[in-house]
């Protein structure tokens, strides 16, 4: 009996070892890691931080629009121009065939004086005139030349004007224009080759003087104290404020002969011009 007890006592603890052999063991690393992590309660440091991003947007950004580009505005055209300072009865006569110099200073005097009451045509008062222009001057020929009309144009309250010699007939042209355009007052022509005064009174070109640096002139009005007489080299005197071409006035505004009286200025289209006041 006791025999048999004992047999069977190590039959079950047989049997206990062998069922224990097979049921899996658990690892010590599996278990940790499969238990959940908790949350830490303590704050972070402030270097920890990290700022949340923003999520990716689906819409991209436009490019910011460009400005068109500007467009330059187009040069001005010269447009046809005329400018005349003559009115009627400012248009004066030499007396004698020496007074040309004279007659020039009372029309330039009546063309700048448009208030029409002071007039000067007295035939006195060109002789007068005639002698103070004569003594400002230096002339081998004992007459007036273009520095004495100029002073005394000058002095007689019309100026300031001088004298300049220009080389180019187109250029001789576009001065005197421009001058009249600037000053409001007339430009003294020496004419045959220095021999002779007119005065330019206007005058029509292609463009504004004041606004275009070139512009050619198509027209110069003139007053030729000679009139009506006019010279059988030079030709006939035009009538009082007549539009002449720039071909026409060539005919009898022509250069200077240096021996006609003593200058320091170069030959050239010889012009007494009105200036500015400073």
């Amino acid at each position: 009996m006791n025999g048999a007890r004992l047999r069977l006592l190590a039959w079950v603890m047989a049997l206990a070892a062998f069922l224990a052999g097979c049921t899996p063991a658990v690892g010590h690393l599996d278990a940790v890691t499969e238990q959940p992590v908790p949350a830490s309660s303590a704050p972070q440091a402030a270097g920890d931080v990290v700022a949340p991003q923003p999520a990716p947007s689906s819409t991209p950004t436009p490019a910011p629009a460009s400005a068109p580009p500007e467009v330059p505005a187009p040069a001005p055209v010269p447009q046809p121009f005329a400018l005349n300072l003559y009115q009627e009865g400012d248009f004066v006569p030499q007396y004698t065939f020496d007074w040309c110099v004279a007659a020039s200073i009372q029309m330039a005097h009546n063309l700048i004086d448009d208030t029409g009451g002071g007039t000067w045509t007295d035939s006195t008062q060109q002789g007068v005139l005639w002698e103070m222009a004569r003594a400002r001057s230096n002339n081998s020929f004992n007459g007036a030349n273009p520095l004495g009309w100029a002073q005394v144009l000058t002095e007689a309250g019309m100026g300031p004007y001088t004298v300049v010699s220009v080389p180019d007939y187109e250029d001789a042209l576009q001065t005197a224009a421009r001058a009249i355009t600037e000053t409001g007052r007339p430009v003294g022509l020496v004419m045959w080759s220095g021999r002779h005064a007119w005065v330019m009174s206007g005058f029509e070109s292609l463009g504004d003087p004041a606004r275009f640096p070139e512009f050619p002139v198509t027209g110069i009005r003139v007053l030729d104290p000679l009139y009506p007489h006019g010279s059988e080299r030079w030709g006939p005197s035009p009538e009082p404020n007549s539009l002449l071409t720039p071909e026409q006035l060539a005919m009898q505004f022509v250069v200077r002969e240096p021996r006609r009286w003593s200058s320091d200025l170069p030959t050239g289209y010889m012009l007494v011009l009105p200036r500015a006041a400073a």
